[in-house]
């Protein structure tokens, strides 16, 4: 139960709930044990065993004597009540017995009301942690987790965790205090039969704990495989045109077909390991009782050392045990498949995020004079992809960067933003060290638009708002005036409160990039980053867009990185990249007459 204890932190907020079904478990189990002892009283009148007639108050004499004073008691009670009439005595238990099972079962409901806040707050709080976190951590951790795994332990891991908690109380709390009650009755009526039935309850007890014992791996193994089917779905819905394109239907199939076996062997496995302890403790417990019935039959008929009834409400009370133990058995189970589920939600919640603010970050709010990048180095994995780089951006100047796939060109936009941080050197806003301010401030005041327009299942409204949450309307519609997207957004069906489908593709590609430069418009930051904006367009498209992307950036600070050379002609300064290094800089018409590097990507792309 190491994983849970650490969860049990998300049970504090519903401290009070827990206490309440706490005491609630408390007076079921107290109820249960009692619903038997009510039953003694009837069954002596209907076997005729109420002949002794107590007519003075029992008074206690000792621990030893306790379960003779509360039968004497009981008895005492009635008979006052029903003035020695038998009749009256078995209505009054009647009544009595009814009272005691109503109450039972409604501790039991209460224990039960209070048990469904408790869960359901902790499952909420779980997954309100898990997916902050898990949009905090740095994009490094998405590049060696499938989202799918990530998918499933929000969902299916934090669910099994839920559910374990239940039982956790039930292991805690309900359960042994059931065996606890009904073992002290049982006591009071007889020792030597309860000594007798301590025999067989452990017995049976370890041998359903072997069953259980590999429990927590196979469920581990059917949640991890879970995450890995839910990967291939979610890479197969993005990449439907892919799939359908390259005629992998059958490829894909094959990959979910495999993964799916898995899980239903796993599956399984656990689920038979599970399923036998059910009937395995029941057949335990019967064998018990027969026993029992045999020992106790003796002191009944041939000792004639135990009444009838006290020997009937014995075996009540010894079914009473039973019945708790194999709900121990089956909460064991559960615990087990839960701790499983939370060692893997604590692997994401405990994850150090690299890229945390520092103690006393500075919460920046304006940018002054330049972007400066000091002989940096960064390297993904093994490799470096930026040694010794450097690079000064004046406010209010547009830099370019430009070079071939994996000079590291996108690299430096990633650094400046922190997704990453740098391995050596530093990247500093007005002098000030990028690692020293709050992430939240420092993105505040950039605006980046990527290569693929990262667009929502929702209004373009509500896509364009994520650049300023409390736009009006006018200002949005301004700011897609800007990009050139009011043009086709004018005549949708309902112009800006239009739906645009899963990742905008009720649009052109065009059109969702116009719709990512409308939202960084309308964020209105002083720096602007521009990720190959305009290399995954259409001739048409780069046209509309370019003109959108030169009026977004007048009057402001401009990283832009760029594959089509003819998008940065008038760049205040183009940086010509080779494997992580500075090959040549300058402005286009500079690098033209050096005929180096440059010249050699222009003319390799016709550049009028």
């Amino acid at each position: 139960m190491n994983y849970l204890k650490k969860i049990l932190v998300y049970a504090l907020p519903y401290k009070r709930y827990a206490i309440l079904n706490i005491i609630f478990n408390i007076l079921y189990a107290l109820f249960g044990a009692l619903s038997f002892v009510v039953l003694m009283p009837m069954l002596n009148i209907l076997f005729g065993e109420n002949h002794d007639v107590i007519t003075e108050k029992p008074v206690l004499n000792g621990l030893n004597n306790i379960g003779g004073y509360l039968k004497d008691s009981l008895t005492y009670s009635i008979q006052t009540f029903a003035e020695n009439d038998q009749l009256k005595a078995l209505t009054f238990i009647i009544i009595l017995v009814i009272v005691v099972f109503l109450l039972k079962n409604i501790f039991n409901y209460m224990a039960l009301y209070f048990g469904t806040f408790l869960r359901n707050g902790i499952l909420k709080d779980l997954r309100d942690t898990l997916y902050t976190k898990t949009v905090n951590l740095p994009i490094s951790f998405f590049s060696e987790k499938r989202k799918g795994d990530i998918m499933s332990r929000i969902a299916s891991d934090v669910n099994e965790v839920q559910n374990s908690f239940l039982s956790v109380l039930e292991i805690i709390v309900r359960e042994p205090l059931s065996v606890i009650f009904s073992i002290a009755i049982m006591l009071t009526i007889s020792v030597k039969l309860t000594l007798f039935v301590f025999v067989f309850i452990p017995t049976a007890g370890y041998i359903i704990s072997v069953i259980a014992k590999r429990l927590r791996q196979q469920s581990a193994d059917v949640q991890k495989e879970q995450g890995i089917f839910l990967s291939i779905l979610e890479e197969t819905l993005n990449g439907l045109k892919i799939i359908k394109g390259f005629n992998a239907q059958s490829l894909f199939n094959s990959k979910f077909t495999d993964s799916t076996k898995r899980f239903f062997n796993f599956s399984n496995k656990m689920m038979n390991r599970q399923n036998i302890a059910t009937p395995l403790s029941e057949f335990l417990g019967i064998v018990t009782i027969a026993f029992l019935l045999w020992f106790g039959g003796r002191m009944v008929l041939i000792d004639k050392s135990l009444l009838a009834s006290s020997f009937i409400a014995f075996m009540g009370l010894a079914y009473n045990i039973l019945t708790p133990i194999k709900a121990l058995s089956k909460a064991n189970n559960n615990v087990k498949r839960g701790n499983a589920a939370a060692e893997r939600v604590l692997e994401i919640i405990e994850t150090t995020n690299p890229l945390e603010d520092i103690p006393n970050a500075i919460s920046k709010t304006n940018f002054k004079t330049s972007i400066d990048i000091n002989s940096i180095s960064f390297k993904y994995e093994d490799d470096l992809v930026l040694k010794n780089f450097s690079l000064k951006v004046l406010k209010g100047k547009s830099v370019a960067l430009v070079g071939q796939s994996g000079s590291g060109k996108s690299t430096i936009a990633n650094l400046v933003t922190r997704f990453y941080d740098v391995n050596d050197g530093s990247i500093t806003l007005d002098g000030d060290n990028i690692k020293s301010l709050t992430k939240h401030s420092l993105r505040n005041l950039m605006g980046l638009v990527t290569q693929d327009s990262i667009l929502f299942n929702d209004s373009i409204k509500n896509n364009i708002l994520l650049g300023k949450e409390n736009a009006t309307d006018k200002e949005i519609i301004d700011a897609l005036k800007i990009a050139n997207a009011w043009e086709f957004v004018k005549d949708l069906p309902r112009e800006i409160e239009t739906n645009i489908g899963d990742s905008g593709n009720k649009l052109s590609g065009g059109q969702k990039q116009r719709l990512s430069i409308a939202r960084a418009v309308l964020k209105n930051p002083p720096i602007m980053i521009l990720d190959e904006a305009t290399s995954a367009l259409d001739t048409e498209s780069e046209r509309l867009v370019q003109e959108a992307l030169e009026n977004m950036m007048k009057n402001r600070t401009s990283i832009i990185i760029a594959h089509r050379l003819s998008t940065i002609q008038n760049a205040d300064l183009i940086v010509v990249m080779q494997k992580g290094e500075i090959a040549e800089q300058g402005t286009h018409a500079e690098l033209i007459l050096k005929n180096g590097v440059y010249k050699k990507l222009v003319d390799m792309q016709s550049f009028e």
